[in-house]
């Protein structure tokens, strides 16, 4: 190597890492990767660091602090949902198979949660069907005409195949909208403009609408794909006249939550089926206090939230009013700028991954849920097509975890924001792990968070929020390394104790 080479290569470890000491037998080695803003490095490992002797001479010091174990770590991941399976489905063997392994399993990002919409959702490629439609007029009571074979054409089989890669698969499931029968406006559209203080789901059908539940999971079951968590209704405060979706006040939650839904999962013998309060956005945490101040709470594992309204913050302080609970992270979506709202969407042909997206998502799920005592974070779609669809009049300029762009052939895979974001704690994160403490800087600074493998192995993750290029230091079991962090970039640091 040329003397210009090795002065190259030393001046990229100045600029984009440590300054590596000599390393002796008894240093700890770190494993490093990075993105950056300016997607030169996209989740791109980087020189091993070594923790040394000394207190470090970076600006700032993060101290990790195995020793405090906070709240269990269930996973990442995304929805599925029909307009996901669609698109995933119409790619071949030769293209899904890599597709999957790079998302689901640890040699790529490592998700290992999925959300199902029971029947559509705004995001549906069949338009809007449920389990059970009836003709106009008509009821199902005995609910004898249930059936999931739309779910057997693409849902179920992509799942399985998810399954068949990462066996800690936990699947969550809830409906935007109960079959239409249920509904008191006979359709399962919402109302745009109703009152959200009055159920758009018939109270005397709820009997009928956890037997509903209870068919789905064993339907599900008998595919070999066991729920892991059920929510009573997809944002329960929301009604839109053009998709699938119904108010369900808090009240009423709990009612049928306490009355009909629990009980009717232990008649069943799936008791083991989790249940999630809320399921909506963080401004919404009044809904989870009814919630959680009712007869409900003792049937609930906690509270699942959405990003669309309101701050991160308040899981902490959901977690707060019942510290026996949990939180969970379920819902956020990367979109992209469509100057003339809807049908003037950009064709996508590339990936939508951009620095500022980045930074929102590193700082508000990444780094941001855990901090406030979630333990899941979860995308929207896993996948749509070039067109931001197919759409089931929802979310008109929402883009997947990947875009798959069927105009070329073979068809071109683009991997988005969320993807990257999520791939920070997915790709080193294992099932069964918990949040540890570490301290950490504001929105302006040095934001990081911990975690502590089943097999002991110590994870940070850390994203630099300010404008410029920062040295903070590494700080753990009284030793130290030092390292250099451009601006809007973040970093998974991931080592052995022992």
């Amino acid at each position: 190597m040329t003397f210009q080479r090795i002065a190259h290569a030393m001046a990229v470890i100045l600029i984009f890492g440590a300054c590596v000491p000599s390393v002796t037998s008894a240093q700890v080695a770190v494993s490093v990767t990075m993105t950056t803003g300016d997607k030169s490095n996209l989740l791109a490992s980087q020189p091993l660091v070594y923790f040394g002797s000394g207190s470090g001479s970076g600006t700032y010091t993060i101290q990790v602090t195995p020793s405090s174990v906070l709240q269990p770590w269930d996973g990442v991941g995304a929805a599925l949902t029909d307009s996901a399976a669609t698109v995933l489905d119409a790619l071949p063997s030769s293209q899904l198979s890599p597709l999957l392994q790079q998302l689901y399993t640890q040699s790529g990002v490592g998700f290992n949660m999925v959300r199902v919409p029971m029947g559509a959702s705004d995001m549906s490629a069949s338009g809007s069907y449920s389990y059970d439609d009836m003709p106009a007029g008509a009821t199902d009571p005995e609910l004898a005409n249930f059936s999931i074979a739309h779910d057997l054409n693409a849902i179920v089989p992509i799942l399985q195949d998810i399954s068949s890669l990462n066996s800690n698969m936990k699947l969550l499931a809830e409906p935007w909208s109960p079959p239409a029968w249920m509904k008191t406006n006979s359709s399962m559209d919402g109302v745009s403009g109703a009152s959200n203080s009055t159920s758009q789901i018939i109270a005397a059908d709820f009997p009928y609408l956890a037997n509903y539940f209870v068919k789905f999971i064993q339907a599900y079951a008998n595919q070999g794909l066991q729920i892991s968590a059920v929510s009573p209704q997809n944002e329960p405060l929301n009604t839109q006249g053009g998709y699938p979706s119904a108010i369900l006040t808090a009240n009423d939650e709990a009612s049928f939550i306490v009355n009909n839904l629990a009980p009717a999962l232990a008649d069943a013998s799936l008791s083991s089926v989790k249940i999630f309060g809320l399921e909506d956005n963080f401004a919404d945490s009044s809904y989870a206090q009814t919630l959680l101040g009712s007869s409900a709470s003792s049937y609930l594992v906690g509270t699942s939230f959405h990003w669309y309204n309101g701050s991160v913050s308040s899981m902490q302080t959901v977690q707060a009013m019942d510290t026996t609970k949990g939180v969970w992270f379920t819902e956020a979506s990367g979109t992209v700028s469509c100057p003339g709202g809807a049908g003037t969407c950009p064709t996508l042909t590339g990936s939508t991954f951009s620095a500022s997206g980045f930074k929102t998502q590193m700082q508000e799920l990444t780094i941001g849920v855990p901090q406030n005592s979630g333990r899941s974070i979860l995308g929207w779609n896993l996948a749509l097509n070039q067109n931001e669809g197919p759409t089931n009049g929802g979310c008109y300029n929402c883009v997947g975890i990947v875009t798959v762009d069927s105009s070329t052939s073979p068809a071109s895979i683009y991997y988005n924001t969320t993807y990257y974001a999520l791939g920070h704690i997915g790709k080193f994160v294992t099932p069964g792990a918990h949040v540890i403490s570490t301290t950490t800087q504001d929105s302006t600074g040095i934001q990081d968070v911990g975690f502590v493998n089943p097999d002991g192995t110590l994870v940070l993750v850390a994203f630099n929020g300010g404008s410029s290029s920062t040295i903070f230091t590494v700080a753990w079991n009284s030793q130290t390394f030092d390292y250099t962090l451009p601006a809007g970039a973040a970093v998974t640091f991931k080592w052995s104790p022992s």
